[in-house]
């Protein structure tokens, strides 16, 4: 029996989703994968070198079995992650470029030629790291099959142990991939993967055929709906594996209960765990201690100093005298009003912000800066996402949005309507609130709070 290799892109798709995940349910998908048996974690493109060393790092030691993918577009990408990468002893690298004519253009402006170079120049730089390299052919199903092979080919030369053929435009049929799998086998001596696509509901016939023609392993996730399905591709593999001859790791029972519940929990309604303490496990009353509070605050991500738990519990105390009992929404609040107080780096002078379902939302951000004045400008999907990148603008930096929460807090036309952000930085979280009757103003105060907390933390350090 040939043992079909599982590429499991869930984290991928996960962190595209309309919230990213924490770092601690990273970790956990991370082991439920490995532990139901994938032979490859996907991580998603890590951004930042600091917060990318933690995540692969951490995400690298919650698995026993599976390599973890770091996926890398540049040359710039592998050098910037290199010393992560020789220190992560299950680390891969996975580089992703286009081979389609239409891909090529449009991303990179070049042709045939000068991409080979960069497949070369890029698959060459992660082969010296000695991690392990995977070249992914993006949007293989529209190249040129000669091109397509030349591409692999140069790819393997320089060091690729395994490719995946990409149908990135989605629009391949069974047959289709039956045959690119099969010309690139002959072509290479090295794995080679099938990355179908579900956007035509045909990812299960797709990747039959690819199994058919001789792949060695495939893409799929338990998220998504453009992807071939891990629960689905467990199941079709029990079903029609022993008459085509294959099996995989996958263990069919784990698979359906394990990663179905996580799924479920991070995904079905992302306020159960985030946003209100009727979900989670952690409920505070006026009996809870420094310790509680302290415990609590690690559970949602934060390392507090002493002083800030005591400011916390403090603040914890007078609310419970009235209120009774807070969760985790409240104590988010309670961390981002009462910890980590500093003065203020930058200050909101005035903005400017658009909606339309006709164009891109605009933003024109004015913030004050010791007696500098700076201005920013940025579209966005939404006046408020537009905002938040005329400040990055403004600051020339991106932090992690790592999470985003609108609540009124009174009632009424007039209703003050509070915002609370959190960014993460070099692995930390720093948590900022706004109140205004205007959500996108409270949105923008909220974000300033947390980024000049941020900049206190790196003048201090």
């Amino acid at each position: 029996m040939k043992r079909i290799a599982v590429i499991d892109c869930t984290l991928s798709k996960l962190e595209t989703g309309a919230n990213s995940l924490l770092l601690r349910e990273k970790t956990a998908a991370a082991s439920i994968l490995d532990s139901c048996g994938a032979d490859m974690i996907e991580l998603p493109v890590l951004k930042k070198t600091r917060e990318g060393e933690i995540i692969l790092k951490t995400v690298s030691s919650s698995v026993e079995r599976s390599s973890v993918l770091f996926t890398a577009k540049s040359v710039n990408d592998i050098t910037d992650a290199g010393q992560i990468i020789r220190q992560t002893p299950n680390a891969r690298v996975q580089v992703v470029l286009p081979v389609s004519t239409v891909q090529m253009e449009y991303i990179f402006h070049i042709k045939d030629e000068k991409m080979l170079v960069m497949i070369a120049d890029t698959v060459s730089k992660a082969a010296e790291l000695g991690a392990g390299v995977i070249f992914s052919a993006m949007d293989a199903t529209r190249a040129d099959r000669a091109f397509l092979i030349k591409a692999c080919c140069t790819a393997v030369e320089k060091g690729a142990e395994g490719i995946v053929l990409s149908d990135t435009s989605g629009t391949a049929l069974p047959d289709g991939i039956k045959d690119i799998v099969s010309d690139v086998k002959k072509a290479v001596g090295v794995p080679v993967y099938a990355d179908v696509s579900d956007r035509i509901h045909l990812a299960a016939a797709c990747a039959l055929s690819a199994v058919e023609a001789g792949a060695d392993g495939v893409r799929c996730s338990s998220y998504g709906d453009d992807v071939l399905n891990t629960v689905e591709f467990a199941d079709l593999i029990a079903d029609k594996g022993l008459s085509l001859g294959v099996t995989t790791g996958l263990d069919v029972t784990k698979t359906h209960r394990d990663i179905t519940d996580f799924i479920r929990t991070v995904k079905s309604d992302p306020k159960d765990e985030k946003s209100d303490g009727t979900g989670s496990d952690i409920l505070l009353d006026y009996t809870s201690s420094i310790t509680d509070v302290a415990q609590a605050v690690s559970k949602l991500g934060y390392n507090l100093s002493d002083e800030d738990v005591g400011k916390v519990h403090f603040a914890l105390s007078n609310i419970t005298d009235k209120k009774g009992t807070v969760g985790a929404r409240e104590l988010e609040a309670l961390v981002a009003s009462y910890a980590m107080q500093v003065r203020s780096t930058y200050h909101l002078v005035g903005y400017n912000a658009s909606c339309s379902n006709m164009t891109s939302s605009m933003a024109h951000i004015v913030l004050l800066r010791a007696d500098e004045k700076l201005d920013g400008v940025a579209a966005g999907d939404g006046p408020i996402d537009a905002a938040f990148r005329a400040i990055e603008q403004i600051i020339g930096y991106h932090y992690e949005l790592d999470d985003f929460q609108i609540r009124a807090v009174t009632e009424g036309r007039e209703a003050l309507g509070e915002a609370l952000v959190r960014l993460r930085s070099e692995g930390k979280l720093y948590s900022g609130v706004g109140i205004s009757t205007d959500i996108v103003g409270s949105s923008i105060r909220a974000y300033l709070n947390a980024l000049n907390k941020i900049v206190a933390g790196e003048n201090k350090g």
